[in-house]
């Protein structure tokens, strides 16, 4: 277990489930919490519970996970440069290599991925215990910016970008992006910079894929104006303070 601060009755949270509380603590993600309970490693006052939807207050009752007492875990930001074929997972069932492996050694506690990147995909990835300020990047209402270069098997013209601005639905989904830009251009293929302000699941993939057009490479270089700048691939560092806070403004 790692260590942690003590919580103060000032930030005393409301009653939530128990699994939700832990998850909130940033002691661990919510399915590991559920896990936890289940198996009975975790106790209140004293008592086993087995139930992750009891209700629990850290503030006024006593919780341990493994025989330990549970409280505000020090917050973490990291940010990862994701290199193509990792799996942005906790645990894969198919045995693939994951984040957690780049940052085995580091001695880090738990910290759970701000959004996603599919294994095909590439570049910045935040991480962090705080599940307030991860849900304030990832919610689609903050409409938080993020910034990727894609690779693509065509030569768009300006009509066809023109047109990846426009809402295109897929599976019932609306899709679009909130800025194209043509990067370069080769023969055969092109450089696209795409603004998303919205994240759905392979969203610029199957943006793309209905325009026919697909997709070689495709990098994430900026969350807000947090730029992933020369972190070279598979190497993660930790966020300053005042980047913490930027980004908790946007």
């Amino acid at each position: 277990m790692s260590s942690f601060r003590p919580r103060s009755t000032a930030s005393a949270a409301p009653r939530h489930g128990l699994a939700r509380v832990l998850s909130k603590l940033g002691v661990c993600s919510r399915s590991q919490a559920e896990k936890a309970v289940r198996e009975g490693r975790v106790s209140v006052d004293g008592r086993v519970v087995l139930d992750p939807e009891r209700p629990a207050d850290p503030a006024k009752q006593r919780i341990l996970l493994d025989g330990e007492v549970v409280g505000v875990a020090q917050r973490v930001y990291v940010a990862l440069n994701k290199p193509r074929g990792i799996v942005v997972s906790a645990a894969d069932e198919r045995g693939r290599d994951t984040v957690y492996d780049l940052l085995a050694e580091a001695g880090l506690p738990w910290l759970g991925p701000v959004g996603r990147l599919d294994k095909a995909s590439e570049g910045l990835l935040l991480l962090s215990n705080d599940s307030v300020w991860a849900a304030h990047l990832t919610e689609p209402r903050h409409h938080v910016d993020k910034t990727y270069h894609v690779q693509i098997d065509a030569i768009p013209d300006q009509t066809t970008l023109a047109r990846l601005i426009q809402s295109t639905v897929d599976e019932g989904e609306r899709l679009a992006a909130k800025q194209v830009t043509l990067l370069r251009s080769g023969e055969k293929n092109a450089w696209l910079e795409i603004v998303l302000d919205e994240g759905r699941n392979r969203h610029i993939r199957r943006l793309l894929a209905a325009h026919d057009i697909g997709v070689l490479r495709l990098i994430r270089v900026a969350i807000g104006d947090f730029k992933l700048g020369d972190l070279a691939k598979g190497q993660w560092r930790h966020l300053r303070p005042d980047e913490v806070a930027r980004l908790s403004r946007k």
